[in-house]
């Protein structure tokens, strides 16, 4: 066994060892489907501490020669499959963690040649399998396994894992993104002595303009993960079954880590979830990896619609992006859209792809983002965000003057980021006001008319939760009770049909010369509609 070829079962036997192991081994059994098929080249991405490498090292676990994993993998699911035999430790496997030759920018002159030395080294240790002869060629490691393959007919698996750390590190250096893909392309494409490669990362593989760099692989990303969704993380019967087990309650462990929606799985962070049942306790443990510095560099971003984007976000709106632009690295933005997209790898955000819309998953995400909003210069919108819950409390009261004085020291906070005659900026200042809604209310129902100067957010209460349904309308240089006379007009029996219980129409204006105002007027549904 080695560090590169066949490297054995160690590390997989830690995770089989730890405190919290979750059995994902029928993953394995999705890979094999793919052995010496067209289907062969697989890239699987998705974001930190989301099992990437712990699956990578189940693969090699299961597939190296050199190595006897039957007791690891006894009770396991995968026992059961039909390929589970003919597989287990019956190949030979080149393992590389392409981070380990690059975790600093001086290494990106080198790094290629490197991970192409070190294989080759391995190779030539083992030389009574594959002759001396064979590695000495002048096409670097390609050549050399060519060689190998046409002499013995013998071929190789490959696990490559943290692929695309180059995107990452060398953002800005092209060529050398560049060289990194043609190594690939060399190293994959064409070659019979590939049995079966499995990459992972954090990015999707690279696109120049709409085509791929290495369009041979079949990817398998939080946009589309296809058949791998379960074992993207875990999902919600591998939660509860945790919670059960641990006294750990689930609700609560819902609304802080699901949320992450692929296909029809909702699934959850292994790493914070894994964490919560170890420590017991209900907080972020995103910002030991990707900090809220990271995220705050691409949520300020300069691209029209971007801030509101977030803002709506924020106010549990999803937002509808085109992901197809993008192009799967972390400098080459063009549209917010693209900014959107790069967050739905790095798990900032969740994608739902029946309606194309992003959302922030959960109120672990969520507590990111109100750090980098807090440390990010959105002038004014941590203190209106906390104003919330006075407002909604005053809203409740029937407090006109607390709620309009509430907007006004908002509309003032804010003004350097929102344009408040526009349309989405009137909506996001309700959604600002109204941030604390979340707690109590499902998602908010919008309305964008064509004409500017108003809109208009429902609320309606979660089930259980006894308190009234909102209607808000906010007009510019209109009266509040012009505001209230609007809503009655525009009747809104669609959207709060099957509601039976007490609604609140909130009617808030500005005026440049008098400043804001509110009326709150108590209602039900009948008086409402007709």
């Amino acid at each position: 066994m080695g560090s590169y070829i066949n490297p054995g079962n160690a590390a997989f036997e830690m995770s089989r060892l730890s405190d919290i192991y979750i059995d994902k081994s029928m993953l394995i059994a999705k890979v094999n489907k793919a052995y010496r098929t067209e289907q062969r080249f697989i890239c699987v991405s998705r974001p930190r501490r989301f099992g990437k490498s712990m699956a990578a090292n189940m693969l090699s676990a299961y597939y190296s020669r050199g190595c006897d994993s039957e007791d690891l993998f006894a009770g396991l699911e995968i026992e059961q499959d039909a390929s589970y035999r003919k597989h287990l430790n019956q190949h030979n496997v080149i393992r590389i963690d392409v981070q380990q030759f690059l975790f600093q920018e001086s290494h990106l002159d080198v790094f290629i040649g490197e991970i192409q030395n070190a294989v080759m080294q391995e190779l030539a240790e083992v030389s009574d399998h594959w002759s001396a002869e064979y590695l000495e060629n002048p096409y670097g490691l390609p050549g050399a396994l060519e060689q190998i393959y046409a002499h013995t007919g013998k071929g190789f698996i490959f696990i490559i894992d943290e692929w695309d750390c180059v995107f990452r590190l060398a953002k800005n250096h092209k060529d050398i993104q560049k060289e990194y893909l043609n190594f690939l392309r060399g190293l994959f494409k064409g070659r019979e002595y590939v049995e079966l490669a499995y990459m992972t990362g954090i990015l999707p593989i690279k696109k120049y303009g709409e085509h791929s760099a290495i369009n041979i692989f079949r990817e398998y990303s939080m946009l589309k993960p296809r058949q791998l969704a379960p074992y993207f993380g875990f999902t919600e019967a591998e939660v509860q079954k945790l919670c059960k087990e641990r006294g750990v309650d689930y609700t609560k462990t819902q609304k802080w880590y699901d949320g992450y929606l692929l296909g029809d799985l909702h699934i959850y962070n292994p790493h914070a979830v894994a964490e919560l049942m170890m420590d017991g306790d209900f907080q972020s443990y995103w910002t030991g990896t990707e900090t809220y510095e990271a995220l705050k560099v691409y949520i300020d971003m300069n691209f029209d619609g971007l801030k509101e984007a977030v803002i709506e976000m924020l106010g549990n709106v999803p937002c509808k992006i085109d992901p197809t632009t993008s192009q799967n690295d972390m400098t080459s933005f063009k549209s917010k859209d693209d900014v959107l997209t790069l967050l739905v790898h790095l798990g900032y955000l969740a994608f739902d792809a029946t309606s194309e819309k992003v959302f922030i998953p959960n109120r672990e995400i969520a507590q990111e983002y109100l750090r980098a909003v807090k440390m990010g210069g959105w002038d004014g919108l941590a203190q209106s965000l906390e104003r919330s819950e006075h407002l909604l409390e005053s809203t409740w009261a029937m407090d006109g003057d607390a709620v309009a004085q509430a907007m006004a020291a908002i509309h003032s906070e804010t003004s350097s980021i929102l344009k408040y005659n526009s349309e989405n900026s009137l909506t996001c200042a309700i959604l600002i006001a109204y941030y604390s809604a979340k707690a109590y209310y499902m998602n908010p129902l919008l309305e964008l008319p064509s004409g500017k100067g108003y809109a208009d957010v429902v609320y309606l209460p979660k089930r259980n939760v006894d308190k009234p349904a909102l209607v808000v309308e906010l007009k510019w240089n209109k009266s509040a009770q012009g505001a209230i006379a609007q809503i009655k007009e525009r009747k809104y029996a669609s959207w709060v049909e099957n509601y039976t219980g007490e609604i609140l129409l909130v009617g808030i204006s500005y005026d440049e010369n008098k400043g804001h105002a509110c009326i709150i007027e108590r209602c039900s549904l009948c008086h409402l509609t007709g």
